[in-house]
């Protein structure tokens, strides 16, 4: 009995987990539960941008070149001689005024020739004077002989005088004649000759006026090649220099910037219709100078491929200030501003713009992307003509990812955008950014000016 009741504990002890788990894996389907749900959300990436509006712009475009003189002048010996005199203080870098004595050669020899030319001259007076006593006695005689030969030939038809007396009379009216006809001849040679000598005179009378070599308008001596006592040869440059009155840039401009600014000026519109400045970018503020444009180049730069347009500046001595506004001199490298009239334009930060697409915020704050056609650049700012409109909210700084359809914040950027218009205007330079070459920081007066 007590090992059945063993049996019986040992059975039980067993059936009971197997049946247990039995049931476990019955109802497992049944008493599983679902895994729980592990929210997440997604980040907001904030970005700066810029509600678009029409803004006013004075378009233009920048090209570079080095100062060099309107006008040119080298002071070349007409005459031969020893210098005798140099102007006072005459070193490069002198600037006279026009009619200052800038050289005297010597015109001894030339005084010599002068002198030697009247003398012969007066010689030649007494000469035609002689030669008209000696006419007005040849013609008395030919008168004579003349009358003489008409006696005879009466005598003749009347048979008082013979054949050969008649034909001595003729002889002797020709030889009359013959005479009166060489004193002639010798009168217009000598005036002849008179002619030349006196403009043998008139040449030497000039060429002594080319002792003094004085300068023909304001000057800026660039080259002395001669002093005084030294023997100078006709033709030899003596010295060289440049007017002062104005100066000139054949700035270069890239192919395809000019036109683009042409179209905005208006149907019609050509280069010599622009305005023109000229500016040098110097640390800490921009100098601008009023400029006109005075002819384009003929040929496209074979170095540069570019547009030669050349602008002038009137009386740049006259605008110089000492500290504040340098002289512009020769080789000095500046910036050369073609301007348009103004205009309105929907403006934008050129680096907004990428192969021709923008990032904008749409209604729903969400990131999209747009097609956009840029007309104009101009420094750090691009004219849209298609693909952006007013009050769109332009992305001026990508996100880390730009993935079209994020969730983003829009941080409106007053600062850039205030910088923006303001450059567009041209009353501060642009914000450096390496989209335009040689924008210079600091301020600027170009379109005030």
């Amino acid at each position: 009995m007590a090992r059945l009741t063993v049996i019986f504990v040992r059975l039980l002890g067993f059936a009971i987990p197997a049946a247990l788990g039995l049931i476990t894996i019955v109802y497992s389907d049944t008493l599983k539960q679902p895994p729980g749900v592990n929210e997440t959300t997604r980040s907001v990436v904030p970005v700066r941008v810029i509600t678009l509006a029409q803004a006013s712009m004075i378009p233009r475009v920048v090209g570079h070149g080095a100062v060099g003189p309107a006008r040119e002048w080298r002071g070349v010996a007409r005459v031969e001689g020893d210098v005798l005199q140099t102007a006072p203080n005459l070193a490069p870098g002198t600037i006279v005024s026009e009619g200052d004595l800038l050289v005297r050669i010597d015109d001894t020899d030339l005084l010599l020739n002068l002198a030697q030319i009247t003398a012969q001259l007066a010689a030649s007076d007494i000469k035609d004077q002689t030669l008209v006593a000696s006419l007005e006695i040849a013609s008395a005689d030919l008168a004579l002989m003349q009358a003489d030969l008409t006696r005879q030939e009466q005598l003749a038809k009347q048979g008082v005088t013979t054949r050969a007396s008649l034909d001595a009379v003729r002889r002797q009216e020709l030889l009359a004649r013959a005479k009166v006809t060489e004193i002639e001849n010798q009168r217009h040679l000598a005036k002849a000759e008179r002619e030349i000598l006196i403009t043998q005179r008139a040449t030497q009378e000039r060429a002594l006026e080319f002792t003094e070599v004085r300068a023909p308008y304001d000057l800026r001596i660039t080259e002395i090649s001669v002093t005084e006592g030294q023997y100078v040869s006709r033709g030899q440059t003596m010295l060289s220099g440049e007017g002062v009155a104005a100066v000139e840039i054949a700035a270069q401009f890239p192919l395809g910037r000019v036109g683009p600014l042409l179209r905005l000026a208006g149907d019609g519109s050509t280069v010599m219709d622009l305005k023109a400045r000229v500016r040098l970018v110097a640390p800490g503020h921009n100098i601008t100078w009023k400029s006109k444009v005075v002819r384009v180049g003929d040929a496209i730069d074979a170095r540069t491929q570019g547009t030669t347009v050349v602008v002038r500046v009137d009386d740049p001595l006259a605008q110089a200030a000492a500290g504040e506004r340098p002289p512009l001199r020769r080789n000095m490298l500046v910036e050369a501003l073609l301007l348009a009239p103004q205009t309105e334009a929907l403006i934008v930060p050129v680096e907004a713009v990428r192969d021709g697409t923008a990032l904008v915020v749409n209604s729903e704050g969400k990131l999209e992307k747009r097609k956009v056609s840029v007309g104009f650049t101009s420094g750090n700012l691009a004219v849209v003509n298609k693909g952006l409109a007013a009050d769109d909210q332009l992305v001026i700084t990508s996100p880390t990812v730009a993935v079209p359809g994020m969730m983003v914040a829009p941080v409106e950027d007053d600062a850039r955008k205030a910088a923006l218009w303001a450059e567009a205007m041209g009353k501060a330079a642009p914000v450096s950014s390496g989209s335009e070459q040689g924008q210079g920081n600091g301020k600027s007066k170009e379109a005030e000016e």
